[in-house]
């Protein structure tokens, strides 16, 4: 993770600690590389996860980095996620990572994993939000009538409602619980109405990540994500998947792209010619 506030309290006891890579874009940069590689030798493989509203800078250095180490055991995957739910993918992948899943399995999962996520926020103003592509010119003017409140969903369908005791907005058709990140925004919506419409099993608060904030366009937010809570389930559903050897770095993955060396399958006909190659000189 390149925040603390990302790095969510662990869901159960076999949840693994997150490690944290704070102030990359603040300290030299052989202090972050040595960071790195220690990370590296320790533990074989490094996946960081982090949000499309990192700053700029900082993820231009863990690129620099991942190409100064000339390594293709780190990577970087950036969901397309707001923050809380960048936040709640990286923990259910520190759940999965006590579980018997090579490297390559584990970081391919959290693609796999973003289509089990409903991620939105509760919004005092949509006048500054451009990443949701439902909100259009009539949704920002109706933002400039005071006491507005608008939920918005971002994943996995863009959806724009404005709030009410009778409204809410397309939930998941499988059972989840809830964690509500809360920023400058006073309102029960969220726990109040959305997420008994969603039928949460359970229901868990915390502070809203600060890029919460960049990301929606406003500090005045609730944020809000769905999510699968049980290791058994996440498991279930990864070890069902068909997994593949990535043909560049040899990696068991599960997807059609390596999260490590960024390859993606030789075309049919190149995997005939090899395979012809192989039998002529076998």
């Amino acid at each position: 993770m390149t925040g603390a506030d990302l790095a969510l309290p662990p869901q159960d006891e076999r949840t693994l600690p997150a490690v944290v890579l704070a102030d990359l874009d603040r300290q030299p940069l052989e202090q972050a590389l040595d960071a790195v590689q220690l990370l590296v030798e320790q533990h074989g493989h490094l996946v960081v996860v982090y949000s499309r509203a990192v700053p700029p800078a900082v993820e231009q250095r863990l690129h620099t980095i991942r190409s100064l180490l000339e390594s293709d055991r780190i990577a970087l995957y950036r969901p397309d996620l707001p923050p809380l739910g960048v936040a709640v993918l990286a923990r259910q992948l520190r759940q999965l990572a006590s579980c018997d899943l090579g490297p390559g399995v584990l970081a391919s999962a959290g693609r796999l994993l973003t289509h089990y996520l409903h991620a939105g926020a509760l919004l005092g103003s949509v006048a500054r939000l451009d990443r949701v592509p439902v909100v259009g010119l009539k949704s920002h003017a109706r933002s400039w009538v005071p006491g507005s409140q608008f939920g918005v969903l971002a994943h996995p369908q863009p959806e724009l409602v404005k709030a009410a005791p009778d409204v809410t907005l397309p939930g998941p058709e499988f059972g989840t619980w809830m964690l509500v990140g809360r920023g400058q925004l006073q309102s029960d919506w969220v726990t109040g109405t959305l997420a008994p419409a969603w039928k949460a099993q359970g229901l868990r608060e915390t502070e809203a990540p600060a890029e919460s904030a960049d990301w929606w366009g406003t500090p005045k937010l609730i944020e809000f994500c769905a999510y699968l809570p049980d290791l058994s389930v996440l498991y279930q559903l990864v070890a069902s998947v068909r997994q593949g050897v990535c043909h560049w770095c040899g990696i068991d993955v599960i997807g059609d792209r390596c999260v490590f060396c960024s390859a993606t399958p030789p075309p049919a006909a190149e995997l005939t010619a090899r395979s012809v190659r192989a039998l002529t000189t076998g």
